[in-house]
């Protein structure tokens, strides 16, 4: 006979939260299995996108805060994934920009990245899942932008 579960674990905020935490548990060990975490993901991916750009850009645009963009940017560096150079404008400023072995390794990171993603959605249908992205996407954008204060006008 099936266990029968209690009403809370019917709440959509703890089956996201259980949901959310199988999700990093597999996409960490699927990263570290390639040598990387999930900040070097984001920073390799987020330079490919938009292109070389300075540390507080990166920061803004991977959702990374300034005081861990250093060691995951020493980190890349360290293994020639991506270069720092002066800011011709400015030389008190660092440009990051994305190297060929820092693709190379981007590639990988994308290909363990959609395995996991298999993993974690393997019993839902590709309709199921493209519905499930829809939705916590639209519960993200409300949330996202219920917490951002407007400038003042003027």
């Amino acid at each position: 006979m099936e266990n029968p579960r209690a009403s809370w674990e019917r709440l959509p905020s703890w089956l996201l939260t259980q949901t959310a935490g199988h999700a990093h548990r597999l996409v960490g060990d699927g990263f570290s299995a390639v040598g990387a975490r999930g900040y070097h993901y984001r920073l390799l991916a987020t330079l490919e996108e938009f292109g070389p750009a300075s540390q507080a850009a990166l920061g803004r645009r991977s959702g990374i805060h300034l005081s861990d963009m250093v060691a995951a940017i020493n980190e890349l560096a360290d293994r020639d994934l991506v270069e720092r150079a002066p800011d011709p404008a400015d030389r008190r400023r660092n440009i990051i920009s994305l190297t060929t072995a820092g693709k190379r390794q981007l590639r990988r990171l994308e290909k363990q990245l959609a395995e996991t993603q298999d993993e974690l959605l393997a019993p839902l249908s590709l309709k199921e899942r493209g519905h499930l992205t829809d939705l916590l996407s639209k519960l993200l954008d409300h949330h996202n932008h219920r917490t951002v204060t407007p400038e003042p006008p003027g």
